[in-house]
């Protein structure tokens, strides 16, 4: 079929919302359950059809296991053609034939709510097209949202954690390289951080020409010289420790070059 608009479909004498509707089934659930593909699409088209909607598509995953979304082509496609708005209702039968992950069923539903995307679990009885429906959409996103915040709060502690525990947490300076995720010297690059920090403080070079002599802008080359992981340090959201990776500056000149920097600056 093709894409319509999911507001006002052509050639249609009763302008109709679209809906789409989702069914998976696994070769386990139609051992042991007998459910089907076929008896949830006929449930869904008559449901989907008696609440007014026109069918836009059923997208079907067959065989397919619940834990994982990115496995499903068309639990896929049909996120994709959701966010491009090419219907305006999603139907399932049940919520476990959309996922049996409770954060993935969450932030799928809130993504689906960002899009004004309405969304009926039949056997659920969960839906978004009546108060009561929108009132449980907003209890998911609320949901949704702390899922997000957990995961922010457990990424910056296990961030702040590697950095006490001397890890690198951001991207390898100029002169080191990641491997095996720890910073190592990069034998080509590392030399010329030698002589850059050298050339600004024993050379009648201008931040300007160093710039140009090692071919940075003066931001970067300001950023090179202030930067303590030469030192041997790491340093995240304000605090300092020793790291796990070989210095590249004894502490004697990075120290000298903090203090020109900052006469130059004053």
């Amino acid at each position: 079929m093709s894409t319509q608009s999911a507001q006002n479909p052509p050639n249609s004498a009763v302008s109709k919302p679209l809906a789409a509707i989702y069914i998976r089934v696994s070769t386990e659930d139609q051992a042991q359950h007998g459910f089907s593909l076929k008896g949830q699409e006929e449930t869904l088209k008559n449901y989907s059809s008696a609440m007014g909607y026109e069918l836009f598509r059923v997208y079907r995953d067959e065989g397919k296991s619940a834990k994982d979304i990115t496995r499903r082509p068309a639990m896929l496609e049909l996120l994709s053609d959701a966010e491009k708005k090419c219907f305006s209702a999603i139907f399932i039968y049940k919520l476990d034939r959309f996922s049996r992950s409770l954060k993935d069923l969450i932030l799928t539903i809130d993504k689906l709510k960002s899009w004004n995307i309405d969304f009926v679990s039949l056997q659920d009885r969960i839906e978004t097209t009546s108060a009561s429906g929108k009132l449980m959409f907003h209890i998911i996103s609320a949901f949704a949202e702390f899922e997000r915040n957990i995961i922010g709060e457990r990424t910056s502690f296990g961030m702040e954690r590697k950095n006490k525990e001397g890890g690198a947490v951001n991207r390898p300076p100029f002169g080191y390289k990641m491997v095996d995720k720890v910073l190592v010297k990069d034998k080509e690059k590392a030399p010329l951080v030698v002589l850059m920090f050298n050339d600004f403080l024993h050379e009648a070079l201008s931040l300007n020409k160093l710039a140009k002599k090692y071919g940075f802008s003066v931001n970067g080359v300001k950023k090179i010289l202030a930067n303590r992981t030469y030192l041997g340090e790491v340093k995240f959201a304000g605090a300092i420790n020793d790291g796990v990776h070989e210095a590249i500056i004894n502490k004697n000149m990075f120290d000298q070059v903090q203090e020109k920097l900052q006469n130059k600056q004053s």
